[in-house]
């Protein structure tokens, strides 16, 4: 497994090392111990899946502590977008963003912190995106970033007047106004 540092503290790309043959590929997408190795300790307890169509845009989302998730982001069939700003107020990049493509062919993998809000775009014409989580899912602490916000001047990828967005992701505040317990 390969570890690639990004501008951003803890925010790491993860790039699994394949094995393939004329019967086509194995590798790990996550082992614990590798992981470790590397000097990142992570207790995974819940993994999710989606599955998305051309133009849908997912975010940005996140939860605030205690129920604050690290996720490692995963794409199983077709080709996204990944998204994060990172909101730790006292961190050096505090509301720079960061986006990578993560898709079926590449198999790389992105490493969130806590403390990041997350988002995609849906490149392809479909993708499943599977995420592990170290902590559970709890409604009173999500919080979100509104996808088009001016000082966070993301490239989406994919045209924003014709993107498929949920309606609770279209009235998310700014960053100014979210709230961000981090």
């Amino acid at each position: 497994m390969k570890i690639e540092k990004t501008f951003i503290e803890g925010l790491l790309i993860v790039e699994p090392i394949i094995l393939g043959d004329e019967r086509g590929y194995f590798f790990e997408s996550y082992s614990k111990t590798k992981f470790q190795d590397l000097g990142v300790e992570i207790d995974f307890i819940q993994d999710n899946q989606s599955f998305s169509r051309y133009g849908t845009l997912r975010g940005l989302h996140y939860q605030n502590p205690p129920f604050a998730q690290t996720k490692l982001v995963r794409v199983l069939q077709g080709e996204i977008v990944d998204i994060v700003v990172d909101l730790r107020k006292g961190s050096l990049t505090y509301g720079k963003t960061f986006s990578v493509l993560l898709s079926a062919e590449n198999k790389k993998q992105l490493l969130i912190p806590q403390g990041f809000a997350h988002g995609f775009s849906v490149i392809s014409e479909t993708a499943s995106v599977m995420y592990k989580c170290d902590q559970i899912y709890n409604k009173a602490s999500e919080g979100g970033i509104k996808f088009d916000d001016p000082s966070l001047n993301i490239d989406w990828v994919i045209d924003l007047n014709k993107a498929i967005i949920s309606e609770k992701d279209q009235t998310l505040p700014f960053i100014q106004e979210c709230n961000s317990l981090f």
